[in-house]
């Protein structure tokens, strides 16, 4: 281990946390964030292996001062952050464009947009004083691959994505990356909730049978690509989304 440290962002939900446990195999320490259920990231640092220190920070994405401030405190804590890692997100229903309502697209790009470039503007001076660090953002395959009633989650997410890169070609000269994940269907976190309520077995049956691998994505895929993306084994990688779908976009 070499004393590099993370920053999960949404850390308590079903994919923050599979991206906290594969981080912790590289990484020495990792600042959990939770917005109000300080419980679930504190049982989540005790889960972390015994040389990898979990932290819990409280960040509310929506409260400017909050992210700074558990940025500022992460940095203050371990001394250095190393990545940042971008997972959280709202708890959506799909309706269809026609029906979403002002409100619904207030609150997902407040949080999620909005959230990222609070995140973006706390840790963009850290990594510049640092002379490196990388951004890692979960996306979504949507934006490749529309999935009708996906709009709520997606749209937002273009614009996360296109920040993204935006960092990438911008902060290149100061040693700080930016990449992207597009998860397909998980089940887990947001996705396994779609899976228990949205439909019936049938039909999330016919759904599996349109994915080249034939089945649903776990968060130990995509964590896995957080990592690589996270790790020193992608220095030369920059501006980039990798698509975790199992094929359902081909």
């Amino acid at each position: 281990m070499s004393g590099r440290t993370a920053f999960v962002i949404g850390a308590t939900g079903g994919l923050g946390r599979a991206c906290a446990h594969a981080l912790a195999q590289d990484f020495d320490g990792i600042a959990l964030s939770y917005r109000s259920n300080k419980s679930a990231a504190e049982e989540l640092a005790t889960q972390l292996p015994e040389f990898c220190e979990g932290w819990p920070v409280p960040c509310d994405l929506t409260e400017p001062v909050s992210v700074s401030s558990a940025i500022a405190a992460a940095s203050d804590h371990f001394g250095r952050i190393d990545a940042v890692v971008f997972a959280s997100g709202v708890a959506i229903e799909q309706p269809f464009v026609s029906r979403i309502e002002e409100p619904q697209w207030r609150e997902v790009i407040e949080t999620e947009l909005l959230g990222l470039m609070r995140v973006v503007a706390a840790a963009l001076p850290v990594f510049r004083q640092q002379g490196s660090g990388n951004f890692v953002i979960v996306v979504s395959v949507a934006n490749y691959t529309f999935p009708p009633g996906d709009a709520l989650s997606s749209v937002p997410k273009a614009g996360m994505e296109a920040l993204g890169r935006a960092i990438a070609k911008e902060e290149g000269k100061f040693g700080i990356r930016a990449n992207m994940v597009a998860p397909g269907i998980i089940d887990a976190g947001l996705g396994a909730e779609f899976v228990k309520r949205l439909y019936t077995p049938e039909i999330w049956e016919q759904q599996k049978k349109t994915i080249a691998l034939r089945r649903f994505g776990n968060g130990e895929d995509v964590a896995e690509a957080v990592r690589f993306l996270a790790s020193d084994r992608a220095s030369y990688i920059t501006g980039q989304t990798i698509i975790v779908d199992g094929g359902f976009s081909l």
